[in-house]
C-alpha cells in the first residue's frame, strides 16, 4: 500500500513481552559483523510502491542483505527489476488469457495456485535463509513453500486483517467477491492456522503483539517493528511559525473509507465553520468512498473549505501534511483499529503538527503518553470540533507539536525498527542454520 492506504507504525516492545513501560534492548545489525542473508519478502499486490516494503526491504539490503520482492504484475511490467532495496520478481504475465482475465487469476487469495508456483520458483532460484510474507493473503502459501524447502517464514502482520474485512463489511462497502475471498470467519480461521505454524510475526504495535499472544502465539515469536519515520525527518523538518495569522489548516492523510471517520471529520469542520471559525480542511488520498465524502462535502457546504486532493505522490503528500496546521486521526475505535496503528500519526508528528485523534487504543495511547495532542470520543463529531478548536490557540499548537516532534526524535522512529527488524531476521536465520547443521551431523 502506498502511504495514503496504509495503518502502519508503532512503539517499540522487547522480544517476548508486552509491557510497555520497558527500553528496547540493544540488538546489533547482522550487517554489522553478521553473516549476509537471502531474504524473499512476499508483497501481494504490484511493487513498487508501498512504504512498509519499501523501508523493511531497504533497512534489509543496507545491513547488506541480498532481498528478493516477489510481488503481483497486474500493470505487466518487467518481470525481473533491480531497485536499490532489491531485486523485484513479478509474476509472469499470461497475455494469452487477455489483461481482465490475467488480473483476475492473479489474485493474492489464500489458496492460489498460480501465487503458489510463483512463489516456489523464486525460491528454488534464490535459495533464501529466511522467507518474509506480507499480511494474511499470501501467509498460508508462504508457510507450504517454506516447509517444502526448510525455510523459515515471518509474517509481516501490518494488519489485523479480519478486523479489517468485518469493519468493511459493517459499513457495508464489501464486493460481490468478497464473500469468497474476504469473508471475516474465512479470515480468522486462516489466521489461527497460521499462527500455529510461523516461526515468527512482526507487528505494527504493541496492541497487535498482545492480542495474537491471546490467540496463542508463544510470546517469544511476535516483535514490534514499527513504520515510523527516520529521525532525519524530524530533523530536518522546516521550521513552523505557530503564531502566524489566517485559518485553521487541518488535513487529513489517509484511505478514503467510511471506517476511517472521514464523515465524522467533514462534520466536525462544518460544525466550526458554522460558528464562524476561520478553518480549512486538506484531505489527501484515495478509496472506494471517496465519491461519498466528496458528496457530503458538497451538502455540508464546505466548498472552499475542503479541499480533495485525490491520491498524490509520497513526497507531495508530505509537503501537504507539512504546509498544515493540526493532523488529524479520525479512525472508528473498532476491533481493526484498536489493534493497529496508521502510519499518519508519527508523520504528524515527525513534522511538528499537534495530533487529534480518536480514542482508538493505540493511537489515542501515543497521543496521551507524548503529549503530542487530543484524544475525542470516536463517531462523535461534535467531540471531534471540540478537540479541534483546542488547536485554534497557537500556544497549544507549539506546545503539542514539539512534544510530538521530541517523541520521534526520541523514541518512534525507523531507526529503533530497524534494530528489532535485523535481529529478528537473524536469529530466525541463525536457528535454520542450527537445525540444518544438525540434521547434517545426524
Amino acid at each position: 500500500m502506498s502511504l495514503q492506504e496504509e495503518s502502519t507504525s508503532a512503539s517499540p516492545r522487547i522480544s517476548g513481552s508486552t509491557k510497555r513501560s520497558e527500553p528496547l534492548r540493544d540488538r546489533s545489525a547482522p550487517g554489522k559483523g553478521g553473516a549476509a542473508l537471502t531474504i524473499v519478502y512476499v508483497w501481494d499486490a504490484d511493487y513498487p510502491w508501498d512504504v512498509r516494503t519499501e523501508k523493511i526491504c531497504a533497512a534489509l539490503a543496507a545491513a547488506g542483505h541480498d532481498v528478493h520482492i516477489v510481488a503481483r504484475n497486474k500493470r505487466r511490467g518487467p518481470e525481473l527489476e533491480r531497485l536499490p532495496e532489491g531485486t523485484v520478481h513479478r509474476m509472469p504475465s499470461w497475455r494469452w488469457a487477455g489483461a481482465r482475465i490475467d488480473r483476475a487469476l492473479s489474485f493474492p487469495a489464500f489458496f492460489s495456485p498460480r501465487w503458489r508456483s510463483f512463489l516456489d520458483s523464486v525460491v528454488r532460484s534464490v535459495h533464501p535463509d529466511v522467507i518474509l510474507v506480507r499480511d494474511l493473503p499470501l501467509c498460508p502459501l508462504a508457510i507450504s513453500v517454506g516447509r517444502k524447502h526448510g525455510i523459515p517464514v515471518i509474517l509481516d502482520m501490518a494488519e489485523n486483517y479480519a478486523a479489517m474485512m468485518k469493519e468493511t463489511w459493517d459499513a457495508g462497502r464489501q464486493k460481490w467477491f468478497d464473500v469468497a475471498v474476504r469473508n471475516p470467519k474465512a479470515v480468522e480461521k486462516v489466521e489461527a492456522y497460521c499462527l500455529r505454524h510461523l516461526d515468527h510475526v512482526l507487528t505494527v504495535v504493541e496492541e497487535s503483539s498482545e492480542r495474537i499472544i491471546r490467540e496463542g502465539l508463544p510470546a517469544q515469536r511476535a516483535d514490534v517493528v514499527s513504520n515510523t519515520p527516520s529521525r532525519a525527518r524530524a530533523q530536518h523538518a522546516p521550521a513552523r511559525d505557530y503564531f502566524a495569522g489566517g485559518p485553521l489548516h487541518v488535513v487529513y492523510l489517509g484511505l478514503m473509507e467510511i471506517p476511517r471517520g472521514v464523515a465524522e471529520l467533514l462534520d466536525a469542520v462544518a460544525l466550526l465553520h458554522g460558528q464562524g471559525k476561520p478553518i480549512r480542511l486538506t484531505l489527501i488520498g484515495g478509496g472506494r468512498d471517496e465519491a461519498i465524502f466528496r458528496e457530503r462535502a458538497a451538502r455540508l457546504g464546505l466548498d472552499g473549505v475542503a479541499e480533495f486532493h485525490g491520491y498524490v505522490q509520497n513526497k507531495k503528500a508530505l509537503d501537504l501534511v507539512a504546509a498544515a496546521d493540526v493532523g488529524v486521526v479520525p479512525h472508528h475505535a473498532n476491533d481493526s483499529w484498536n489493534s493497529t496503528i496508521p502510519n499518519k500519526l508519527f508523520d504528524y508528528m515527525a513534522v511538528a503538527l499537534p495530533v487529534v485523534s480518536s480514542d482508538a487504543i493505540p493511537c489515542a495511547r501515543v497521543v496521551r503518553e507524548t503529549s503530542a495532542g487530543e484524544v475525542f470520543r470516536s463517531r462523535d463529531a461534535a467531540d471531534l470540533a471540540r478537540a479541534i478548536d483546542r488547536f485554534f490557540d497557537p500556544t497549544a499548537r507549539r506546545m503539542c507539536g514539539e512534544a510530538g516532534r521530541a517523541a520521534v526524535l526520541e523514541r518512534y522512529n525507523w531507526e529503533v525498527s530497524t534494530a528489532v527488524l535485523l535481529h529478528v531476521v537473524a536469529t530466525i536465520a541463525a536457528s535454520r542454520s542450527r537445525h540444518l547443521a544438525a540434521a547434517t551431523l545426524r
